[in-house]
């Protein structure tokens, strides 16, 4: 354990040992600070993270919880998390001591997030002001579940904003048809807008399809992963939960157009992107077609939605729709109880939907 002074370099470094989770001793050396004290800084703060010890700053405890959940949950999740905590959190706790902050800071901090407006006098909506407290309370949780803290602060000071209760709007198959109409000058578009309003996918599963992922044979569609855009590039990653892996039986029309549809798409390979657009394009699309058609504004999940209510209008189950859509229990389906008839057909797990005649091709 000692801070050395590096004459080539005119700098210090620290060379200290540590047990890692084996028990095993491990010696860590860290180079490039420009002045003694930094040094002896980081040594400090090092023994302490290492000793687990609640006498650590604030900001040292949060690497340590971003550092257990970062391989728990999904890469973009955890970019959402450390997004928060960067800039709404640590600007105002990083140097405190973790087993310091009282319930009177908790409040006060509050106060300074929900009286911050921006160059346009706007403050943040509730629902983030809510996101934001939630985030808190969870790092301090973590530090009572795992590492000894005597009470999670941010839980006695109550929460702040609200959540938005999430209405469930729809499209009638009439409004549907309205819509498509209108954006069909644009194949690209038009076919994104069928996929999920005829087979109910979410965008990230939309967005992620291959060549691949489809059968023309049995007019299937095998949703096995999802589309982000995360840090600037393109990220393929796994599907929202288990029960999102599925397959999906397309109307054959859907079937028989999507085919022709990538005949026309000249060097596709099966394993490219079909929907090469951006979550942005799609939302302006949207737009465009609602515009034009003079049909309500939904958001493009409740295209999802629309789904939905058309198969429960057709009379399947809870459980077939549950099993179709991917919805991890059949309690998020349930949550459209109130479009549904007294009389249900259940088709087993795969739907396999006679749409036939419902809907001529543009």
């Amino acid at each position: 354990m000692a801070v050395i002074r590096n004459k080539k370099t005119n700098t210090y470094e620290v060379r200290t040992y540590y047990k890692d989770w084996t028990g095993a001793r491990k010696q860590k050396t860290k180079r490039g600070f420009k002045r003694k004290c930094d040094a002896q800084d980081w040594e400090r703060a090092f023994k302490l993270k290492e000793n687990r010890s609640l006498d650590m700053t604030f900001g040292d405890f949060v690497n340590i919880y971003l550092n257990d959940i970062k391989p728990r949950i999904k890469y973009n999740t955890w970019l959402t998390k450390k997004h928060i905590v960067d800039k709404k959190i640590l600007p105002y706790f990083t140097d405190r001591k973790l087993q310091e902050i009282k319930t009177a800071d908790i409040r006060q901090w509050q106060n300074m997030i929900m009286n911050h407006r921006d160059a346009n006098g706007k403050g943040y909506s509730q629902v983030y002001l809510k996101t934001i407290h939630n985030q808190m309370s969870a790092i301090l949780n973590h530090a009572v579940n795992f590492y000894d803290l005597k009470s999670n602060v941010a839980r006695k000071a109550g929460s702040m904003g609200k959540e938005k209760s999430k209405e469930m709007l729809f499209w009638t198959k009439e409004e549907y048809t309205q819509f498509i109409e209108a954006v069909a000058d644009k194949p690209i578009s038009f076919y994104a807008f069928e996929i999920f309003y005829w087979c109910g996918l979410r965008m990230g599963e939309l967005l992620a399809l291959t060549p691949a992922d489809l059968d023309f044979r049995s007019h299937t569609i095998h949703i096995n992963k999802s589309y982000q855009r995360l840090e600037g590039k393109d990220v393929i990653t796994d599907p929202k939960t288990p029960k999102s892996n599925r397959i999906i039986v397309m109307p054959e029309f859907l079937s028989e157009e999507l085919e022709s549809y990538l005949s026309m798409l000249y060097g596709l390979k099966e394993t490219d992107r079909i929907f090469q657009i951006s979550k942005s394009y799609l939302h302006h699309e949207m737009d465009r077609g609602v515009k034009l058609s003079g049909v309500k504004r939904i958001r493009i999940h409740d295209l999802r939605h629309s789904h939905v209510s058309l198969l429960i209008n057709m009379g399947y189950s809870a459980v077939a729709i549950a099993e179709r859509v991917g919805h991890e229990s059949v309690e998020i389906t349930y949550r459209y109880a109130h479009l549904f008839p007294t009389i249900q057909k259940d088709d087993g797990v795969i739907i396999r939907i006679e749409f036939q005649g419902m809907r001529k091709a543009p």
